[in-house]
């Protein structure tokens, strides 16, 4: 039986409405119980497309990186790599790994475990030693996969205000790894 044609690859510019329409898809299935439906409902793949365009042209770091997962050349997931920014992390040494996203109908399919090999490499040629990543604390798919690779809580948590006036929160727990030995 022939090997299916996936692979991981820095994104382009002309990958923003694919990432858009995963992300929208991901969302809607990952945080049904966590938003409010019209939070939800409210996604649109154009306006997010924009950003994701626009954040991989004029990055805010130079290691700034935007991954995708491809199955042929459809886009199934995607990730993003840059310099850890929060205040007790070295963002020359911490890596953060962001919106580690697989399309809902391509999970178990093994592009996770990709993407996350490719943001591993990536942290590491760009010469971090440690590597965070903020998920919800609830705890879901998505951390249960990390902690069987290797990452862990540190400790450290976070109540973020999604809508500016306290009625739309969600809590988080940072889980990091050492990359190098």
């Amino acid at each position: 039986m022939p090997a299916a044609d996936v692979s991981a690859r820095v994104a382009w510019d002309a990958d923003a409405p694919a990432i858009a329409e995963v992300q929208v898809r991901a969302w809607r299935a990952s945080y049904a119980g966590l938003l409010p439906a019209e939070v939800l409902d409210g996604l649109d793949a154009a306006q997010l497309a924009e950003g994701w365009e626009a954040s991989m042209r004029r990055p805010k770091d130079a290691r700034q990186r935007v991954l995708v997962g491809l199955e042929r050349a459809t886009v199934t997931g995607f990730v993003v790599t840059a310099p850890a920014t929060d205040p007790d992390c070295d963002p020359i040494a911490t890596g953060e790994l962001s919106d580690l996203t697989v399309d809902p109908e391509r999970r178990g399919d093994g592009h996770g475990s990709r993407l996350l090999q490719a943001a591993v490499d990536t942290l590491v040629a760009d010469r971090f030693t440690r590597a965070v990543t903020w998920l919800p604390a609830a705890g879901d798919d998505l951390r249960a996969f990390l902690e069987s690779t290797g990452w862990a809580p540190d400790g450290a948590h976070r109540t973020l205000d999604l809508t500016g006036d306290g009625t739309t929160t969600v809590k988080q727990v940072r889980l990091h790894t050492a990359l190098v030995d």
